[in-house]
């Protein structure tokens, strides 16, 4: 990853959004016991603020089948639930074992896959209205790239919405940026991110 990721930017860029009332979001499953993972998985946690803003910026909750491709602890899919998505509507992809379960105890069905072989194999059979997503930032390009293979109204008259979490130097020419965040967002990492939006009408 290029080292202009790690700088921290000038000041915070915000564009304002609709409030709306919602619930008190669920908190992610507490892990008890250390949990080993690759350090390929890359899972930095995206903080609570942050998850209800990305929300927030998908639009109105309805019957939206809603699609989180690397799901980690479960902050996004909290954050989903919180603002009234139905667990049956939600689909979370994560390839490890004990992470998945955590997820699952949520109430969500999850996927035990890696993303990438996921939409490989789904591609051209399903299509999700909503995508929300913080995927791994050395693979951002192709977890994207993936996501966006699955993008689709599927019979919803609005476009359909992906808003994902993303390096500073990730660029798109259909992506629209919503917010630069701090380098201090993770407690893990000190990274430059952003967070991004794609819509499209296609079915």
């Amino acid at each position: 990853m290029k080292k202009s990721v790690y700088a921290r930017p000038k000041k915070p860029m915000f564009i304002s959004v609709q409030q709306r009332s919602t619930r008190a979001i669920p908190k992610a499953p507490e892990i008890a016991e250390p949990l080993v993972i690759d350090t390929f998985s890359e899972c930095h946690v995206t903080p609570e603020a942050v998850a209800r803003r990305m929300v927030e910026y998908l639009g109105p909750t309805g019957d939206y089948n809603t699609l989180e491709p690397s799901a980690g602890t479960g902050a996004l899919v909290s954050a989903l639930l919180a603002s009234g998505h139905s667990p049956s509507e939600i689909t979370a992809i994560e390839r490890h074992h004990k992470l998945a379960s955590k997820v699952a105890s949520l109430g969500v069905p999850v996927i035990q896959s890696c993303f990438l072989d996921y939409a490989e194999d789904a591609k051209g059979k399903v299509a999700f209205p909503r995508i929300l997503m913080n995927p791994p930032f050395s693979q951002v390009r192709k977890h994207i790239k993936a996501a966006l293979s699955l993008l689709g109204r599927n019979g919803h008259a609005e476009p359909a919405t992906l808003v994902a979490l993303v390096p500073i130097t990730y660029t798109h020419e259909e992506a629209d940026t919503l917010e630069t965040l701090p380098v201090d967002t993770f407690s893990t990492c000190r990274v430059h991110t952003k967070i991004v939006r794609f819509k499209t009408s296609k079915d």
